[in-house]
C-alpha cells in the first residue's frame, strides 16, 4: 500500500507541475525524477509481491536501471536549481546524462550486470548479486549523490533570502532520502536481504514533498492554476469515458435488434467510437477548462489586453506625473491591488511619486535603503512574504507593500513600482510574470517623459536667451543675405571674366597642335594635348560654376532649339578621344539612325554628356572600354554611358546628385574634382521634363544617363 502510494503521489505530483510549465529545464528534470520514483515503486512492488522468477528479475532490473538514473538527474537539477550554476558548464551536464544513459544500456543488454539471478522464497524473493558489476554500479551511484548533495549545500551558502531556503530545502530532502535509501536498497541487497528495499522508494516522498513545496512556496510554479487544470482534465476524460459507455451500449444493441451484431463484431465498432470520441476530445475540454476558469479565476484577465491597455496608456502622455498616476491605476485595477504606486529618481537627489488616491508615500531613506537591497541581488523583484531581510520585511509591512518591481536601466535602479495586497487572494506566479514582462516598457516611458521634462526645464531657462539672440541673429541675416548676393555676383563675373581668356589658350593651344606655328615634336606634342585636355576641362568647370549661380539667382534658363542629338554625342566623344587614346582606353558607340531631331538646350545638353563621359574615363581603369548606346525606347530617348570602374558605394548613392557631394572612393582617386558636374547634370536633364539613369555597383563599374521623354523633346515651347 505505501509502495502504491508513493508511485500515486508521484505522478501527481509530475502532472500537476507539467501542466503548470514543463519548458523549463528545472521543471523538466524534476518531472523526470518523480517519475522515475514511480516506476522504480512500482518495480519494487512487482519484484517482492511476484511468485514468478523472470517477473522478479526483470522487475529487479527495472528498479536498478531508475535507481542508476536519478542520481544523475539529480545532480542536473541541483545545478539548475534555484537557478542554472555558472560553475557546471552545459557540457559538463551532457556528460552526465552521457554517463546515465551509458550505465542505463549496460544494465538493459547485459545479463547479469549488477543481478544475475531471482531466488522466490517463502521468506521472501532476493537477487543473486554479482559482486564486481554491483560494487561498480554503487561507485556510480554513491558519486552523483554526493555531487548532488554537495551542489545543493554550495547552493545554500552561495544564495540569500528566498534561494537559500529553496537550496537548503532540497539539500535537507535528498540528505532524509539518501540515509535510509543508501541502507535498505545499496547494502544490505549486496548481502542478499531484500525485505526492506520498499524503504527507499518509501522515503523518496519526503525529499518530493519537500522539494514541491519550495518550488510552490518561492513561485515557481501555481499549484491553484495546476490543480484546476487537472481537475478539467479528469472531467474530460470521465465524460468521455460515460459517452463511450453509452455509444457503445446502444450501438451493440441496435446491431443485436437488428440480427448483424455477431457479422460486424465488436473491433470496428470500438474504432468508430475512438474515431468520434478523438474527434470532440479538444471541444470537450475547451469547454470544461472555461466552466473551471469562470469558477475558480473570477478575478483572471488577458494579458494581452492588459498589454495592449498599459501601451495605449504609456504612449497617451509625456507629463511624469499624470503617466505615473494613470499606469499605477491601470496596473492596480488589473492586478486587484489595494493599492499601487510608481517612485522615480531623477537629476540630482529629486524624486517623484505618484499612483492610486490611497496609495502610500515612500520616505526617500526607505527607498534608498530598498535601492540598495535590490543592486545587490541584480534588481529581482521583492515579495514580501518570500522576503527574509529584516528590514526590508519591515519597510513593506510598514507601508502596506505585497510587491515591490524594481525599475532597472543599464543596471542602475532609477525606481520601483509598489503594490499593495491582493484584494481577495494573493500574487499569482502569472502576476510576477506579467510585472516583470512590463518592467523594461514602463522604464522606457518614465525615462522617456523624464527627458522631455528635462527639455522642457531647458527651454524655460533658454527662452530669454532665445528671445535676445533673435534680435542679433535678425541683424545678422540681413548681413548674410547681401554676403550672399555679392557671392553669387563675385561667380557670375569671374565666370565670365576666365571664359574669355580660356577659350583664346584653348584655340592657341589647337593651333600649336595642328602645327600653325610649325612642326612640333611627339614629346611636344603630348605636352600640349594634356594643356588642352586641361584648359577644356576648365571651360566646361567655369560654365557648371556659372550655372550653379544662375539656379541662385534664379536666371537658369533653357534655350531649346533642333538638335541632332545622334550627331552631338559623337562630337562629345571625338573631343575626348585623345584623352582617351592616352589612358589606353577607348569609347565604343555606333550612331544609331533612327534618332529624331529634337528641341533641346544644345549647350547644356553637350555639357552633360560631356560630364559623363569624362567622369567615366577618369573613373575606369586602364585599357577599359567605355559602353556609349543612344536609343529610342518606347517613348523616350535613352542615353548610357557605362564604364568598369570604382563604381559608387553602396551607402553614399544617395547623395551622389547633391551640391559638391562626391563618393569617398571618388575623392581618393580624384583629389582635384568639385561634386558640380553631376549636380548640373541633373538640374538640365530635369529642366528638360526627363529624368536621370544611375545604376552602380562599387568596385564593378556605373550606369550614367539620361531619358528624354519624345512628347515634350518634340514640341516646340515658344515662350521660350
Amino acid at each position: 500500500m505505501i509502495l502504491i502510494l508513493t508511485a500515486i503521489s508521484c505522478i501527481v505530483l509530475a502532472s500537476i507541475i507539467a501542466f503548470q510549465d514543463s519548458r523549463k529545464l528545472a521543471h523538466v528534470l524534476f518531472i523526470s525524477i518523480c517519475l522515475f520514483f514511480a516506476i522504480w515503486s512500482i518495480a519494487v512492488l512487482s519484484f517482492l509481491q511476484t511468485d514468478n522468477a523472470d517477473v522478479a528479475f526483470v522487475s529487479a532490473k527495472i528498479f536498478y536501471l531508475v535507481a542508476g538514473l536519478f542520481p544523475a538527474f539529480l545532480f542536473m537539477f541541483a545545478a539548475s536549481f534555484p537557478k542554472r550554476l555558472d560553475s557546471i558548464s552545459s557540457k559538463t551536464l551532457l556528460w552526465v546524462g552521457g554517463l546515465a544513459l551509458a550505465m542505463s544500456l549496460i544494465i538493459v543488454f547485459k545479463h547479469s550486470f549488477v543481478i544475475s539471478g531471482v531466488v522466490i522464497s517463502p521468506d521472501g524473493n532476493y537477487g543473486i548479486i554479482d559482486n564486481v558489476s554491483y560494487l561498480i554500479y554503487s561507485a556510480y551511484f554513491i558519486v552523483f549523490f554526493s555531487g548532488a548533495i554537495a551542489i545543493a549545500l554550495m547552493n545554500f551558502f552561495k544564495y540569500k533570502d528566498s534561494q537559500k531556503m529553496q537550496a537548503g530545502l532540497y539539500a535537507i530532502g535528498i540528505l532524509i532520502n539518501s540515509v535510509p535509501g543508501f541502507i535498505t536498497n545499496l547494502i544490505m541487497p549486496f548481502y542478499g536481504n531484500y525485505k526492506l528495499i520498499w524503504v527507499g522508494p518509501a522515503a523518496s516522498i519526503f525529499f518530493l514533498a519537500l522539494t514541491a513545496y519550495s518550488i510552490a512556496r518561492h513561485g515557481l510554479f501555481s499549484i491553484k492554476r495546476a490543480a484546476v487544470r487537472s481537475t478539467a482534465y479528469i472531467i474530460t476524460l470521465a465524460t468521455l469515458s460515460v459517452v463511450y459507455y453509452g455509444f457503445a451500449q446502444l450501438i451493440s444493441v441496435a446491431l443485436e435488434a437488428i440480427g448483424i451484431g455477431a457479422v460486424i463484431g465488436i473491433g470496428p465498432i470500438n474504432i468508430a467510437i475512438a474515431l468520434f470520441l478523438a474527434f470532440i476530445f479538444q471541444p470537450i475540454k475547451n469547454f470544461f477548462d472555461k466552466v473551471t476558469n469562470h469558477i475558480f479565476y473570477k478575478d483572471a484577465y488577458s494579458s494581452d489586453k492588459f498589454y495592449a491597455r498599459l501601451n495605449q496608456i504609456l504612449s497617451s502622455t509625456t507629463d511624469l506625473r499624470l503617466l505615473l498616476k494613470r499606469t499605477s491605476g491601470e496596473i492596480a485595477n488589473t492586478l486587484k491591488a489595494e493599492q499601487a504606486f510608481i517612485f522615480t529618481f531623477y537629476g540630482d537627489n529629486r524624486h517623484i511619486s505618484s499612483g492610486t488616491e490611497n496609495s502610500t508615500k515612500l520616505p526617500v531613506r526607505d527607498a534608498l535603503d530598498i535601492k540598495k537591497y535590490v543592486s545587490e541581488r541584480d534588481g529581482s523583484i521583492l515579495v514580501s512574504e518570500l522576503t527574509e531581510y529584516i528590514k526590508i520585511k519591515r519597510i513593506m509591512t510598514s507601508h502596506k507593500l505585497a510587491i515591490v518591481l524594481p525599475l532597472v536601466r543599464g543596471g542602475d535602479v532609477i525606481g520601483y513600482l509598489c503594490l499593495g495586497d491582493h484584494l481577495s487572494s494573493r500574487y499569482s506566479s502569472t502576476d510576477i510574470r506579467v510585472l516583470e514582462t512590463i518592467s523594461d516598457e514602463l522604464v522606457i516611458a518614465i525615462q522617456n517623459a523624464l527627458s522631455i521634462e528635462d527639455v522642457r526645464d531647458i527651454n524655460a531657462t533658454l527662452q530669454q536667451r532665445v528671445d535676445n539672440a533673435t534680435k542679433e541673429l535678425r541683424a545678422n541675416n540681413e548681413l548674410l543675405k547681401h554676403l550672399d548676393e555679392a557671392k553669387d555676383e563675385f561667380v557670375s563675373i569671374a565666370s565670365h571674366q576666365l571664359r574669355t581668356p580660356l577659350t583664346s589658350v584653348k584655340g592657341y593651344i589647337s593651333m600649336l597642335i595642328e602645327g600653325d606655328a610649325g612642326k612640333i615634336t611627339k614629346n611636344q606634342k603630348v605636352l600640349l594635348e594634356e594643356a588642352f585636355n586641361s584648359s577644356e576641362r576648365m571651360v566646361r568647370l567655369i560654365n557648371d560654376f556659372l550655372n550653379v549661380s544662375r539656379l541662385q539667382t534664379g536666371k537658369f534658363m533653357i534655350d531649346l532649339k533642333s538638335v541632332n542629338l545622334a550627331k552631338v554625342v559623337e562630337q562629345e566623344l571625338d573631343s575626348l578621344k585623345t584623352n582617351a587614346d592616352s589612358r589606353n582606353m577607348k569609347f565604343s558607340y555606333k550612331m544609331p539612325k533612327n534618332i529624331p531631331v529634337v528641341n533641346l538646350d544644345e549647350g547644356k545638353i553637350r555639357q552633360v554628356i560631356m560630364n559623363f563621359a569624362d567622369n567615366a574615363l577618369y573613373y575606369s581603369h586602364e585599357k577599359a572600354n567605355i559602353k556609349v548606346e543612344l536609343k529610342v525606347e518606347k517613348d523616350d530617348i535613352v542615353f548610357t554611358i557605362k564604364d568598369t570602374g570604382i563604381g559608387v558605394p553602396r551607402a553614399e548613392q544617395s547623395k551622389l546628385f547633391t551640391k559638391f557631394y562626391r563618393a569617398s572612393n571618388a575623392r581618393r582617386q580624384r583629389p582635384d574634382g568639385t561634386g558640380v558636374g553631376l549636380f548640373m547634370a541633373k538640374k538640365v536633364i530635369d529642366a528638360h521634363g526627363g529624368h536621370v539613369v544611375f545604376e552602380s555597383i562599387e568596385g564593378k563599374g556605373s550606369v550614367f544617363g539620361f531619358r528624354l521623354p519624345l512628347k515634350k523633346v518634340l514640341t516646340v515651347n515658344d515662350s521660350n
